[in-house]
């Protein structure tokens, strides 16, 4: 069931080093901003669409509160993930009916990804785990 609300929602997402902090508010005119630039305006095509999933998984209930995010860190996929999963997150705290269903479509709307970039290890170049070849025999 969801509920009216008149005050304002925080939810917070990660994804490799990318942090992203939403804020819903509601609001009249519904509008998606990303680090202070209309969605319509923000990267490429492919991270627009995934910033914008949550929202349109949701339907009529994103339409009555404007969204801000912010995000630091991380390449601009990490940023749109980070971003994709805080929004996810502030419209389940909204609507608990949303939670399910983002988890069916999706399990990264609701779940961070803990996997890092492997530590790159001796005598291989930067790389995590190609070695340099040896020929001694």
């Amino acid at each position: 069931m969801s509920k009216a609300i008149t005050k304002v929602i925080h939810a917070s997402g990660k994804r490799k080093r990318a942090i992203a902090r939403a804020t819903l508010t509601p609001a009249d005119k519904h509008t998606v901003h990303v680090n202070g630039v209309l969605l319509v305006h923000y990267g490429n095509m492919l991270t627009r669409a995934r910033v914008l999933e949550p929202v349109q998984l949701s339907g009529a209930l994103a339409t009555r509160y404007a969204i801000t995010v912010t995000t630091s860190g991380g390449g601009s996929m990490g940023q749109a993930d980070a971003a994709r999963l805080a929004i996810a997150r502030a419209l389940a705290t909204v609507d608990e009916n949303l939670r399910p269903m983002f988890l069916e479509y999706d399990r990264q709307l609701m779940v961070a990804d803990v996997r890092r970039k492997e530590s790159a290890k001796p005598n291989s170049h930067g790389q995590a785990r190609s070695k340099t070849q040896k020929s001694y025999r």
